[in-house]
């Protein structure tokens, strides 16, 4: 195999002066207000199956988008063509669309004084993530990969190791004064193996490790034996018979449930009506044990910046925290300046957004508050019930609050892990379930943008045999 490199872009290219370049030639061009994001970033990728190289991506890209209002018209459009011609036609295009475009009253830019960055460096670039060699990285993939084989005989084949690398910038700039930028990086390394029981049935599960740099990532050797832990547990899996009984979310299921939250809160779905939130503001909608945080500029207990910090949101205004919900009180919805308008209220600066279109409402750092209980201790205290280690579909009607999901794991009796469950669905409303919140692990971990410790939820319906 030929060696490869894949360093981060370096390039002459300031995107804070190309996106406010842009900006000025939206207005020049009629625009009567006019928003540019600019990204570039590139990425390395290696799956390693079976100890030999399965797939490997390195890519580079670079994107403009541009918005543009008219009034209470507006248009976007976005390019990869960063040439003069190409500058010139994203601006023809976002204004033409403007002019077809019906008005709409809450359109249009947050107020000039609105717009900043969050206040000192949030560590969320590390050039070390391309500080092996490409070779180096390969060998991460599959030293992860081996060390999953190599745990148990059982396991007889592999979905693969990988490794992942990659770093950004992003920049963006308005009309109204605000222009900003910042840089990011990640990298990750996981293993998912299979095993085979003694009736020949094939179970499969999987880890990952992931951080903003390099030197924060478990050893592949880590990551390989967990990832076999998890899938060995899963042998001899079972159905169990449908009955009603106590939940136990492992971290990595139960931040699916803060994700739900997200939904139902986010502005977009309570404008709408489409979301059993909607209304309930100052309302006590869950467990008094329940604070849901939206983190948007926290630094992790390494150091370094959460996945989901930003100095500035999608609309150039700067990064907060936001409480959603408060020992069981809904406080807040999460919110862009056209939801907040929508509401008749202030935005919670949750704009987010591709490179073309307007703002959608995106979280930061969203978490369950820990609690101060062991995963064993909650365990320990359910007389029979279901560890769910994994979920399947997208089981949760956000209007009713109605929810159903494929779900496998192990069954709690007497307080213990005994055998395996598969083939089970588990049911309840999200409204009643916030409120069964019975016992907060304390184990939150980051591993991405959205997290959660190890929850119980009671009374929740287990449809099996």
């Amino acid at each position: 195999m030929a060696e490869i490199t894949s360093p981060p872009i370096e390039t002459a290219l300031n995107l804070e002066s190309l996106v406010s370049d842009v900006v000025a030639q939206a207005l020049k061009a009629g625009a009567s207000d006019a928003e540019a994001a600019a990204r570039e970033g590139d990425e390395f990728s290696v799956n390693v199956r079976m100890g030999e190289v399965e797939t490997l991506k390195e890519s580079g890209s670079r994107g403009l988008g541009l918005r543009v209002f008219l009034g209470k018209r507006s248009g976007s459009a976005s390019t990869s063509d960063l040439t003069v011609e190409g500058i010139r036609q994203l601006v023809e295009g976002a204004l033409a669309l403007a002019k077809v475009t019906e008005e709409d009253p809450f359109a249009g830019l947050p107020e000039a004084g609105e717009f900043g960055s969050a206040a000192g460096d949030l560590h969320l670039y590390f050039d070390d993530v391309y500080s092996l060699a490409a070779a180096e990285r390969i060998e991460w993939a599959r030293r992860a990969e081996a060390a999953a084989r190599s745990a148990d005989p059982r396991i007889t084949n592999s979905d693969g190791g990988s490794f992942d690398a990659a770093t950004g910038r992003k920049a963006f700039a308005n009309s109204r004064g605000f222009v900003g930028s910042y840089r990011t990086s990640y990298a990750g390394v996981s293993a998912a193996p299979l095993a085979m029981d003694a009736n020949g049935k094939m179970q499969r599960d999987g880890w990952w490790s992931s951080a903003r740099r390099l030197k924060l990532l478990e050893s592949p050797e880590a990551v390989g034996k967990e990832a076999a832990r998890r899938t060995l547990r899963r042998l001899g899996a079972r159905r169990v018979p449908t009955q009603r009984v106590p939940i136990v979310f492992a971290p990595e299921t139960a931040r699916s449930l803060v994700g739900s939250v997200f939904e139902a809160a986010s502005g977009d779905s309570i404008w709408r009506g489409a979301s059993f939130l909607a209304g309930k503001l100052g309302e006590t909608i869950g467990s008094a044990n329940l604070t849901i945080m939206d983190d948007n500029i926290m630094l992790l207990p390494t150091g370094v910046g959460g996945f989901g910090s930003s100095p500035f949101d999608d609309e150039g205004l700067p990064s907060l925290r936001t409480v959603v919900v408060e020992n069981g009180i809904l406080r807040n919805y999460l919110l862009n300046t056209y939801t907040a308008r929508k509401l008749g209220m202030k935005s919670t600066h949750n704009a987010a957004r591709g490179l073309a279109g307007a703002p959608g409402v995106g979280c930061g750092n969203l978490f369950l508050e820990p609690g101060t209980q062991t995963p064993e201790q909650m365990i320990a205290e359910v007389p029979a019930g279901l560890y769910v280690t994994s979920l399947m579909g997208f089981g949760t009607n956000l209007v009713t609050g109605d929810y159903s999901r494929g779900a496998t794991g192990l069954w709690i009796e007497n307080g213990q892990l005994t055998h395996a469950v598969e083939e089970v669905t588990i049911a309840g409303n999200l409204a009643e379930m916030l409120r069964n919140v019975t016992a907060i692990g304390n184990d939150l971990v980051f591993r991405g943008s959205v997290a959660s410790p190890t929850l119980r939820i009671d009374g929740m319906t287990i449809a099996g045999a």
